[in-house]
């Protein structure tokens, strides 16, 4: 297998971040791919109803998502910790640690909810006409989530271990795989949400076992390991699996985010502008997924850049890179805003005909939304580096102030200063107060610790 030779202490910082960066954002948006076309595709293929009942079972994905990434983050810092010390035994123990740890609580979560899918369709709020489909699409999908797991906290690893294009390729895979069944199962087939269901199962785990197949034959130095079952192990895991949480714990609020986002959106919409505002604003939210990933893949392509060079103490070296994320984050920030300005008819009739009161309202507003795009990309960079250096106090407070803290009063109180226009603008006055809030505690600390540099 060819594998990229990356020496995360010598080499350029900009070539460095490159070859980090460039695989890492294409596999994130054919990640993102995944969702999107399943929306469309049931959209189109089933209608409305359909819509509602992928989103009735997408709440708890989107938890089992952030458990994985909080792992993922955590594990990969702790890993490039190790490698700088040329410790590679407890390297690998690690990552194998959260493989197996993030297995266990997705087969759990499995075991409890597909038991009887229909009580679990009511506890998420499905009325009695959307059961049928829920019950239909609940059981593929959730399978999938153990697929997506094994990818979300994998990928990290396959970076780490030096193969950013083949972590690349575990995502566009998957992601064009999924465009093709969709289609094959929703019109050839008609097997309506079940058959997008089923088309995303076999694409993550197609994608998944591309992850474990890798670390468990071709890694390089990262490979998966035996794990001991005797008391003295157990311990030791648990142990590591509570720093691991504590170091990625704001990667799990940022997914929260974005569960909180649609709750209180939600809400909001349904309270002043009814069923179309929900609809236009359920189409922004198949969207927010990709600026989402933007920052994730900057955060993530210089994570293993700054972890290692912050423990053999070359601190030029982790200023570059981050002065090189936060650049790259306010750069694909302005890219999103702008397609969201001058293309909105492009971007909502991909969902719905342009003769649809809520794709009327997202040609209006689409702009407004988009405001909030650079100073989301920021924040999601930011909260990255906090955790690439252990700084776990303020990764945590930053990832609350944007996704509880500044974002349920900014749902609350825009609309009654600003009207329907301020319910678009919610996110945009969250997430600029965040990154204000960032920047100043940056300058803060940079106060406190210049006299000692």
């Amino acid at each position: 297998m060819q594998r990229d030779s990356i020496d995360l202490g010598t080499i350029r910082i900009p070539r460095l971040f490159k070859i980090y960066f460039i695989p890492t954002l294409l596999g994130m948006l054919a990640l993102c791919a995944v969702t999107a076309t399943d929306g469309i595709f049931v959209g189109r293929g089933v209608g409305s109803d359909g819509l509602a009942a992928v989103n009735i079972c997408i709440s708890p994905t989107m938890v089992l998502m952030g458990i994985s990434l909080m792992l993922g983050v955590g594990a990969s810092v702790v890993s490039s910790i190790h490698l700088a010390n040329n410790n590679v035994t407890a390297a690998r123990l690690n990552i194998t640690q959260a493989m197996l740890i993030a297995t266990i609580i997705v087969v759990l979560f499995l075991c409890v909810t597909l038991v009887s899918p229909a009580t679990t369709g009511k506890i998420l709020g499905s009325s009695d006409s959307l059961m049928p489909l829920v019950t239909e699409y609940m059981p593929w999908i959730f399978v999938a989530c153990l697929f997506q797991s094994w990818a979300a906290i994998g990928l990290f690893v396959v970076r780490l271990d030096g193969s950013p294009q083949y972590a690349m390729w575990c995502n566009v895979i998957p992601g064009l795989l999924n465009v093709v069944l969709d289609y094959i199962y929703i019109f050839p087939l008609d097997m309506g949400v079940k058959g997008a269901a089923i088309a995303t199962c076999i694409s993550c785990a197609v994608g998944g076992f591309m992850v474990i197949v890798y670390l468990g034959k071709f890694a390089e130095t990262l490979r998966l390991i035996k794990i001991k079952l005797t008391r003295k192990s157990i311990a030791l895991t648990m142990r590591n699996i509570s720093y691991q949480c504590k170091i990625g714990i704001s990667a799990l609020l940022g997914e929260a985010t974005m569960g909180m986002l649609m709750l209180m959106g939600n809400l909001m919409f349904m309270k002043y502008m009814g069923d179309n505002g929900v609809g236009a604003f359920s189409i922004a939210c198949y969207y927010c997924p990709f600026a989402f990933m933007i920052g994730n893949a900057i955060a993530q392509s210089a994570q293993p850049i700054i972890s290692y060079n912050y423990v053999l103490g070359y601190k030029k070296r982790v200023v570059a890179t981050e002065k090189l994320a936060i650049l790259s984050a306010i750069g694909c920030g302005l890219i999103v805003t702008a397609a969201f300005i001058f293309i909105p008819g492009a971007l909502t009739e991909l969902f719905l005909d342009s003769n649809n009161p809520s794709a009327q309202i997202t040609f209006k507003v689409f702009p407004l939304f988009s405001a909030a795009f650079v100073f989301f990309i920021f924040n999601l960079t930011a909260i990255g580096y906090f955790q690439s250096v252990e700084k776990v106090i303020p990764s945590i407070a930053f990832a609350l102030l944007r996704g509880i803290i500044f974002l349920v009063p900014s749902f609350l109180l825009m609309p009654v200063i600003f009207g329907d226009a301020g319910i678009w603008l919610a996110l945009f006055v969250s997430e600029s107060l965040t990154s204000a809030s960032i920047i100043i505690y940056y300058f803060c600390n940079r106060c406190k610790t210049k006299p000692e540099d």
